[in-house]
């Protein structure tokens, strides 16, 4: 959430891109403001709402895609899978083998 104290809050607006966040409150807190900038420059309306909104989303989904799935799946090598073989297969018969190494029938 974005409601960190007064104190951080004031050392963040100095210059927010200059500071590195130190806890995800902080983190949250600049995001905020970012959009809080924008929306005082572009005003309060659907539209102004909708791109802030997809872009978060689309940030997200960017976040999710470069960092967090490459992440998980060396995770995934390094402590094995957690989803049981049978459901892998099932997959695999739905979707051509693409969720195991199985080439599949020859």
């Amino acid at each position: 959430m974005p409601y960190i104290p007064i104190a951080a809050r004031d050392e963040l607006d100095d210059d927010p891109l200059a500071i590195e966040p130190n806890t995800e409150g902080e983190l949250n807190y600049v995001i905020t403001k970012a959009v809080d900038d924008y929306l005082q420059l572009k005003g309060v309306r659907y539209a102004t709402l909708n791109a802030c909104m997809g872009v978060l989303e689309c940030a997200k989904l960017e976040l999710y895609r470069r960092i967090a799935a490459p992440y998980e799946d060396a995770k995934l090598i390094e402590n094995g899978d957690v989803y049981s073989e049978e459901v892998l297969k099932a997959l695999d018969k739905q979707y051509d083998n693409v969720w195991t190494d199985d080439p599949g029938p020859p």
